[in-house]
């Protein structure tokens, strides 16, 4: 299934390149830096920038959002995002616009949280936890643990009304301790956590994954309790915290197409651009296959819509037999390519398939009782909107259809 004509909604930045001021034993974009042998620093310039914004301004829609992420992108000082701002406000016509920072938070300070505050910033805090949990492979270039630090920029930015979600990584020590790690963010004030399973190439046998990537019936488990654990917070029908995998997932649930672009049909709905405005496919397939251009010489519509990225968003649907028979491919669409590349048995596979099957078959019953409920009170509010809106020379005949759209005669529905 194709996703036709790709719309420019949202796109992400890495101003910093590769570069970061932790060395987190997981990373996976460290080592992009490879990739840019020119210069040991990488900066995105003035005219990048502005060209950046620029077009995705006057190519977006009603509505756009901004990526800015790393590496780390703080590197690059608070009046770059200043100048960001104002290029934003300059080029923008009567348009929405969204800012999310991906950030380990070590740079934060009350001007920086000021400045995310007034813009609205959404801000995506790399905090895995508790500290035994957080410093086991969240560390700086000297080998130190970074949890104080995090944490005391966590509650400052928090102070602020910086609105902050916790961005875990769920390698294979976190992911003995969901509940721990659950209690820990929301304790904290931390109430939106989006948790990402760490899959990544060995240093001496890049074939093999890596030991700190998280087993997959583990990491099923995992998510089976934090399913629990976020279902027992819940104020009547209504939850108090946020998981964006279990949010994304109700969407599919209800008939929606889910934000969390692992779980659509295909890939390619945005574009990657690194600090020398060289474009990319995806954040996670950031190497010479799949660079789409230049923003300094190509349009950003023009490649998200090149044959190059139809075809990189077609791998997803590139299904293994197991997928194509599972009962939860409507739900997972095969999970994301990154992780499909360690399964000897068929590389079509994704590592966490297992995982999935774990979760869906302990959450399904559940999801499917919240979406039912979600969408009768949908069709409740329609029909209190119809009523409202009729007048008696507009009432239709008892045979009609009922102007609800309920697709019932309207004597078998609001005019029962």
């Amino acid at each position: 299934m194709s996703i036709g004509e790709r719309s420019l909604h949202s796109i992400l930045i890495k101003p910093a390149g590769p570069d970061c001021n932790l060395n987190c034993t997981y990373c996976f974009y460290l080592k992009k830096s490879g990739l840019f042998p020119e210069t040991p620093r990488h900066r995105m310039s003035e005219e990048i920038l502005e060209e950046t914004v620029k077009q995705t301004m006057t190519q977006a829609g009603e509505s756009v959002s901004f990526g800015w992420q790393g590496g780390e992108p703080t590197l690059m000082g608070l009046g770059f995002f200043r100048k960001a701002v104002k290029f934003q406000q300059h080029y923008a016509c009567n348009q929405s616009v969204g800012n999310g920072l991906q950030t380990n938070g070590i740079l934060m300070d009350r001007e920086w949280a000021a400045f995310l505050r007034e813009y609205n910033f959404l801000v995506g805090l790399s905090f895995d936890g508790p500290e035994h949990i957080h410093d086991h492979y969240r560390r700086d270039r000297g080998g130190n643990g970074t949890w104080a630090q995090v944490a005391d920029r966590a509650r400052l930015l928090l102070d602020a009304g910086v609105a902050v979600n916790a961005l875990v990584v769920v390698d294979d020590y976190s992911v003995r301790f969901p509940e721990e790690i659950y209690d820990f963010h929301k304790d904290i004030g931390l109430r939106h956590m989006q948790f990402i399973p760490c899959l990544e190439p060995g240093h001496d046998f890049p074939d093999r994954k890596a030991t700190f990537s998280a087993p997959p019936d583990e990491y099923g488990r995992f998510l089976a309790k934090l399913f629990d654990l976020w279902i027992a917070d819940f104020d009547g029908a209504e939850p108090t915290t946020s998981i964006r995998f279990f949010d994304s997932v109700f969407y599919s649930y209800v008939g929606m197409n889910p934000p969390d672009c692992t779980l659509l049909p295909e890939c390619g709905v945005y574009v990657v651009v690194e600090h020398n405005g060289d474009v990319y496919s995806c954040d996670f397939f950031v190497e010479p296959r799949w660079r789409l251009g230049n923003i300094l010489e190509n349009t950003l519509s023009g490649m998200l819509n090149s044959e190059q990225q139809t075809s990189f968003g077609r791998i997803k649907s590139s299904l293994a037999a197991d997928c194509r028979q599972c009962r939860w491919l409507f739900y997972c669409r095969g999970g994301c390519p990154k992780d499909r590349k360690f399964n000897p048995r068929d590389p079509r596979l994704d590592h966490f398939c297992a995982s999935y099957k774990i979760f869906f078959d302990h959450a399904d019953e559940r999801l499917k009782g919240m979406a039912d409920r979600r969408k009768k009170e949908q069709m409740s509010a329609v029909r209190q909107t119809a009523r409202l809106q009729q007048t008696p020379t507009e009432k239709p005949g008892r045979n009609m259809p009922c102007p609800c759209g309920s697709g019932l005669k309207f004597k078998k529905c609001c005019g029962a």
